[in-house]
């Protein structure tokens, strides 16, 4: 009996130890990362015993609530400069920031019926009305999208026709809605779509950089999962899935 009750004793200690060593770790992550992460979840959690709960959005936003003290682990940002910004107000724990993945801009029109684009000089056609693209103070891909037209002297031109939209996945929503006959959103963003096809690929060596940076906060509350994760989105089982999603290596 005695036995018995310290072989219960001890599977109780053991269990609760198990219990509650397991943490949940807050992951702010760009809306483009949304369905690999579906995939990355719980895979971390196999792996770990941790669970991950997530807050998607444009990485700007995503920036701006860490800055008013919203309570996160760990920030995976669709561009360096958002994360920039958190590390210069002293917000990123030091040593823990590394880039993880690339991207690639690509202009949409509807699957069927779609616009006729095949170059940038064809957004000045008169079918193309409205030109759905993210907010470029806040949202990554609106900046990327504002770089590059202005690079190739587009942006004065298609000023009147641009939409700004809160998120990447507003403006493929957009153009799969049929509230814009066009887009620029990510590879991959466009890839999970059926509405939409790839009208044209801004090349990567000609288009801007699109990197993704993670790292974790100062101020995180699980701290140790909080780079176990980040250390887990670079090893190979993470990686695997990201790169099934149309994500590229970091440049």
């Amino acid at each position: 009996m005695k036995s018995i009750r310290l072989f219960l004793f001890v599977s109780f200690v053991v269990f609760g130890a198990a219990v509650t060593s397991a943490a949940e770790v807050t992951v702010f992550a760009a809306a483009s990362l949304s369905d690999a992460f579906k995939e990355i979840a719980p895979l971390y959690t196999k792996a770990t015993g941790d669970t991950l709960r997530f807050n998607f959005g444009a990485s700007g936003a995503l920036a701006r609530q860490i800055k008013e003290g919203a309570p996160a682990d760990v920030i995976f940002s669709a561009d360096e400069l958002r994360v920039d910004q958190l590390d210069k107000a002293g917000l990123l724990l030091a040593g823990t920031r590394r880039t993880l993945l690339a991207n690639t801009l690509v202009i949409v029109v509807a699957a069927d019926d779609g616009a006729p684009v095949k170059t940038l000089d064809d957004l000045t056609k008169v079918e193309v009305k409205r030109i759905a693209i993210g907010e470029p103070a806040t949202v990554p891909v609106g900046t990327y999208t504002k770089e590059y037209l202005q690079k190739t002297g587009h942006w004065k031109k298609l000023i009147d026709k641009l939409v700004p939209l809160d998120s990447v996945r507003a403006a493929l929503a957009a153009v799969e809605s049929g509230n814009a006959e066009v887009g620029f959103v990510y590879k991959t963003d466009a890839l999970i779509s059926k509405e939409v096809r790839i009208a044209l690929e801004v090349p990567r060596a000609e288009g801007p950089k699109i990197t993704y940076p993670v790292a974790v906060l100062k101020d995180a509350k699980q701290p140790e999962a909080a780079k176990a994760l980040a250390e887990f989105l670079s090893g190979p089982d993470a990686q695997k899935v990201f790169a099934k999603f149309g994500f590229l290596p970091p440049y």
